[in-house]
C-alpha cells in the first residue's frame, strides 16, 4: 500500500514537474517571437517615414512645377488679351470714323431729298395748272376723260377678241371635223361588219291543225300549265299552222318557244310532262346564254369579266332594240370603241370593256325600273369593273355628263352602230311620226321658238323667246313639257327634255 502511493506521489510530482518545464519553454518561445514582432514592426514603420518624406518631396516638386507652367499660361494669356484689346481699340476708331462718314452723307441725301421735294412740289403745281388749263379748253374733267380713253379702249379689245374668237372657233371646227371625219371612216373601214337587224321569233310552227287542239289540252288545262310555268301568253287564234307567244321577258319567250317546240316533236302533251319539259329547257337555255356570252367576250377580246356578267351579254342575245340584237350590236360596239381609242391616244381596255357592257342594263331592264344605262353601270360596280368603265357605261346616253374620253368614245360608237344603214328595222315613217308628235308637244306651248328632236327622240331640245320666258318660266316649261309628253306619247325608255334660252348679238361691218 505504501509502495503505491509512492507511486502515485513520484508520478504526481514528475507531471507537476513536465508541466512547469513545459510552460517556461513556450513562454521563453513567446517572448522571443514577440520581440522579433517588435523588430519587425519597427523596421516597416521605419521604411513607411521613408517612404512618405519621399512622396512629400515629390509632390512638392510637382506642385512647383505646375505652378510654374500655370504662371507661364497665365502670362501668355494675358498677352493675347491685351493684342485683341488693342485690335478692339483699332476697330472701335474705324467705326468712329465710318459713322463720322455716315452721318454726313446722311445730312447731304437729306438736304437733296429736300431739294428733289421742293423740286417735285414745283412740278405738281406746273401740271396742276396745265390740267386746270386743258380742261378750260377740252371742257372735259379728268376722270372724264379717264371714263372715255377706258370704254374706247374696252371697246376696240372686245372687238379683237370677238374676231380673234370667231376666228379660232372656225379654225378649230374645220380641224375637229376633219380630224373626226378621218377616224371615224377609218374605225369603220376597219370594222364594216354585217348589218345586225334581227326579228325575235315569236311564231311558233304547227304540223298541222290538230296540234293546236292538243296544246290547249282538256278545259285548257295544258296551254294553262305552259302559261304558268313560262310565264308567256299563248295566243291560239285563227292563223293556220301556228301559234303565237306574247310576253315582256325575251328570255321566257325563248323558253317557252323551245319547250313548246320539244313537246310537239315528244307528242306527250300534259302538265307533268310540260313541267318537265320547261325546267330542262330553262336549264339548257341558261347554258347557251353562258356559252353566247363567254363567245361574245372572246370576238371582243375582253378579259376578266365576271360570271353574272357573262350570263347578263348572254341573255341579250334574245333582247332586241328597234329590230337590232342587243347582244350582237354590243359587240359591234366594242370593236368599234377599240378602234377609236387606239386611233386617240386612249386605253383601249377600257373603252372595249365598256362598249361591250354599255348595253347590259337591258338585259335586266324589265326586272328594274330606271333608264338601262343607269341600271347597268350599277351593275358593273357591283361585279367590279373600274370607276372609269361604270362612268362610259353611264354616260353613253347622257344621264350622266361624260367626264373621260372613253366615256365619248363610248357614246360615239353606240351612236354610229345604232344609226347607220341596216342597223335598226324600224319604220321611217313611225320614226318620223314619233319625232313629230315630239316636237309637236314642245310647240304648243307659248315663248316656244323652235324645238329639235335628236338621238332618234331620246332628247329633244327647245329654243324659247328670251323676252317672253325668264330663267325661272324655262324651268317650269321643262316640267310642264316633260309632264305632257308622259301624259300623251309613248316612247321607249326616258326622253330628256332641255329648255334654252339665249340672246344674241349680231352685228356686221360693212
Amino acid at each position: 500500500m505504501e509502495y503505491v502511493l509512492i507511486a502515485l506521489v513520484s508520478a504526481v510530482v514528475s507531471g507537476a514537474v513536465a508541466i512547469a518545464i513545459t510552460y517556461f519553454y513556450l513562454h521563453s518561445r513567446a517572448t522571443t517571437k514577440v520581440g522579433r514582432a517588435d523588430l519587425e514592426a519597427q523596421r516597416i514603420i521605419e521604411e513607411a517615414e521613408a517612404q512618405k518624406r519621399e512622396l512629400v518631396l515629390q509632390a512638392k516638386d510637382e506642385g512647383i512645377q505646375a505652378r510654374t507652367e500655370m504662371d507661364r499660361e497665365v502670362s501668355r494669356r494675358r498677352k493675347e488679351l491685351e493684342r485683341v484689346e488693342r485690335r478692339i481699340e483699332q476697330k472701335e476708331e474705324q467705326l468712329d470714323r465710318k459713322t463720322e462718314q455716315v452721318d454726313r452723307r446722311t445730312n447731304n441725301l437729306q438736304r437733296k431729298e429736300k431739294e428733289v421735294d421742293d423740286v417735285r412740289a414745283e412740278l405738281d403745281g406746273f401740271r396742276e395748272r396745265q390740267f386746270e388749263e386743258l380742261q378750260k379748253v377740252a371742257a372735259l374733267s379728268v376722270d372724264g376723260a379717264r371714263e372715255i380713253l377706258l370704254a374706247r379702249v374696252e371697246t376696240e379689245m372686245r372687238d379683237i377678241l370677238d374676231r380673234r374668237v370667231h376666228e379660232l372657233e372656225q379654225e378649230s371646227k374645220a380641224e375637229s371635223n376633219h380630224k373626226a371625219r378621218m377616224i371615224l371612216a377609218t374605225t369603220l373601214q376597219r370594222i364594216s361588219s354585217d348589218y345586225v337587224a334581227e326579228t325575235t321569233v315569236s311564231v311558233v310552227p304547227l304540223p298541222s291543225d290538230d296540234m293546236k287542239g292538243r296544246i290547249i289540252g282538256r278545259e285548257g288545262r295544258n296551254i294553262r300549265a305552259l302559261e304558268q310555268a313560262t310565264g308567256v301568253d299563248l295566243i291560239v287564234d285563227d292563223t293556220p299552222e301556228a301559234v303565237t307567244l306574247s310576253g315582256f321577258d325575251p328570255v321566257r319567250r325563248e323558253v317557252a318557244r323551245r319547250a313548246l317546240l320539244k313537246l310537239i316533236q315528244d307528242g306527250r302533251i300534259h302538265p307533268a310532262r310540260i313541267e318537265e319539259i320547261v325546267n330542262k329547257t330553262r336549264l339548257e337555255l341558261e347554258q347557251i346564254m353562258r356559252e353566247e356570252g363567254e363567245k361574245v367576250a372572246y370576238e371582243a377580246n375582253v378579259q376578266g369579266l365576271h360570271p353574272d356578267l357573262i350570263k347578263l351579254l348572254g341573255r341579250m342575245k334574245y333582247r332586241t332594240s328597234y329590230g337590232q340584237n342587243v347582244l350582237a350590236h354590243s359587240l359591234e360596239v366594242s370593236m368599234v370603241c377599240g378602234a377609236l381609242a387606239a386611233e386617240l391616244g386612249a386605253d383601249v381596255n377600257v373603252a372595249k370593256t365598256a362598249g361591250l357592257l354599255h348595253d347590259i342594263g337591258k338585259a335586266v331592264d324589265h326586272e328594274v325600273d330606271g333608264p338601262h344605262a343607269l341600271i347597268g353601270a350599277d351593275i358593273a360596280r357591283r361585279l367590279g369593273r373600274s370607276a372609269r368603265i361604270v362612268h362610259a357605261i353611264a354616260a353613253h346616253h347622257g344621264e350622266e355628263e361624260p367626264q373621260t374620253v372613253e366615256a365619248f368614245i363610248v357614246a360615239t360608237a353606240d351612236a354610229i352602230s345604232g344609226a347607220r344603214p341596216g342597223a335598226r328595222r324600224e319604220m321611217v315613217e313611225a320614226y318620223i311620226k314619233r319625232l313629230e308628235a315630239l316636237e309637236g308637244v314642245a310647240n304648243s306651248f307659248d315663248g316656244v321658238e323652235k324645238s329639235f328632236a335628236i338621238q332618234a327622240g331620246r332628247e329633244v331640245r327647245i329654243l324659247v323667246q328670251p323676252d317672253q320666258v325668264d330663267d325661272l318660266a324655262a324651268t317650269k316649261l321643262a316640267r310642264d313639257i316633260v309632264k305632257k309628253i308622259e301624259e300623251n306619247l309613248e316612247y321607249p325608255g326616258q326622253i330628256k327634255v332641255t329648255v334654252i334660252r339665249e340672246t344674241r348679238a349680231v352685228s356686221y361691218a360693212r
